[in-house]
């Protein structure tokens, strides 16, 4: 791992929760990202050796290149991509990986490089016009994974991604018949929402799959169970992900596929959630009102358009003893829109001046950060202690350097 020095003149700092504290003593201006690898490769780890199946990496989530080469060291080979930026992204950065074109509806164009170019040899599609695009654009190739994605209940998930894609399941038959004509493998892939909080969502998703193939009458080669894996935050700690893949993996040997079939998932939050968080800084307090330096088109995108809340901790020393009292956001724009209702819990004398850790920003945080106004963030910091909550306290971490860059 590189080791970043820093621009303030601060030395390596012990791996104890202390470090966000200790950079916030040196007053940043803007909001400085936290990234803990150690945090990442774990995750990774615990997919790779826990997981029956091949697990894909949705780069959607963050497509930081430092995180995408971490993940690749730690056994993530195989990358979920929705894009033909993605796909450059991957291919530029991990020549070696394989890639996989998950988005159900693509440009012409982009198909066409993603396989001429990039070597991209799966693709998911949720009508015979999708299938018709890839065979035109890949000029009816022969080695082809085609994913049929099928629409699923998101009832288990925090976020829904039933409406805008998938396949219904009266129009399923056809789609597969059409597509088995022509892949290579069969596959057919699904996904939950974001954030699904029971097993049983993929088990009831596994259902409408079985029901399609046995309609259909179809050999499948692929089932893709997508994302929607979990991570932690206040008011949604979901059951252990063993309790994921056990459900997932004894529905998987249920169905009526072929004996070699494989078995992929598409984990992106689970996978970076842990890998990063946030430090503010307070600018003004209006009764239970926070005015920060980061917001809805910065880091705090989920927490301003879906409600999203984020563990929270004022860093201050000595710390402060006033019982917690709930709080929302106010980010930097001069947007009315630029706001987190929360609730964020902090000491009920947290004023201008003071700075906060905001932590599980991993996913979607990074991803999502706009220069709206103006604003914009610091350099990035690699720390080497434990984010704020974590689903993978069974491996132990590897601990980065804990040197500083401002």
């Amino acid at each position: 791992m590189h080791k970043h020095h820093s621009a303030l003149g601060l030395a390596a700092l012990p791996s104890t929760a202390t470090i966000a504290a200790d950079i916030a003593k040196q007053c940043p201006v803007q909001p400085v990202t936290l990234l803990r690898p150690h945090a990442a490769r774990r995750a990774a780890h615990f997919f790779v050796e826990k997981f029956q199946g091949k697990p894909l990496y949705a780069v959607k989530a963050n497509p930081s290149v430092d995180l995408l080469r971490l993940l690749w060291e730690s056994g993530i080979t195989h990358y979920d991509v929705a894009s033909i930026a993605e796909v450059r992204l991957v291919a530029a950065t991990l020549p070696e990986a394989t890639l996989c074109f998950m988005h159900p509806v693509k440009a012409e164009e982009a198909i066409a490089e993603a396989y001429r170019v990039h070597g991209v040899r799966t693709f998911s599609l949720d009508t015979v016009e999708e299938l018709e695009k890839i065979v035109r654009a890949t000029n009816g190739a022969t080695d082809l994974t085609l994913c049929v994605r099928m629409r699923v209940s998101s009832d288990h998930s925090k976020l829904s991604l039933a409406s805008k894609f998938g396949v219904e399941a009266r129009d399923a038959k056809d789609v597969l018949m059409a597509t088995r004509q022509v892949a290579d493998a069969l596959g057919i892939c699904f996904h939950v929402g974001s954030q699904a909080m029971s097993p049983q969502a993929y088990v009831q998703a596994m259902g409408r799959v079985r029901a399609a193939i046995v309609e259909a009458g179809v050999t499948v080669d692929v089932i893709d169970v997508g994302g929607g894996f979990p991570s932690v935050y206040p008011g949604m700690e979901p059951p252990p992900l063993e309790a994921y893949f056990r459900a997932i993996h004894d529905t998987f040997e249920s169905l009526p596929i072929s004996y070699s079939a494989e078995l992929w998932c598409e984990p992106g939050r689970a996978l970076c959630a842990e890998y990063a968080s946030l430090l503010v800084r307070v600018e003004k307090r209006r009764g239970d009102e926070l005015y920060i330096n980061d917001g809805a088109y910065g880091a705090l995108f989920d927490a301003a358009h879906v409600g999203w809340r984020f563990p929270t901790t004022l860093l201050r020393q000595p710390e402060s003893e006033v019982r917690d009292m709930p709080f929302s956001f106010y980010g930097p724009t001069c947007d009315d829109m630029d706001h987190m209702a929360g609730p964020f819990l902090l000491p009920g004398d947290t004023k201008a001046g003071d700075y906060i850790e905001i932590g599980m920003l991993g996913a979607y945080g990074c991803a999502m950060r706009t220069g709206f106004n103006g604003f914009t963030a610091a350099e990035p910091v690699i720390v080497g202690d434990e984010p704020m909550a974590s689903l993978y306290t069974e491996i132990a971490p590897q601990v980065a350097a804990n040197v500083i860059t401002l």
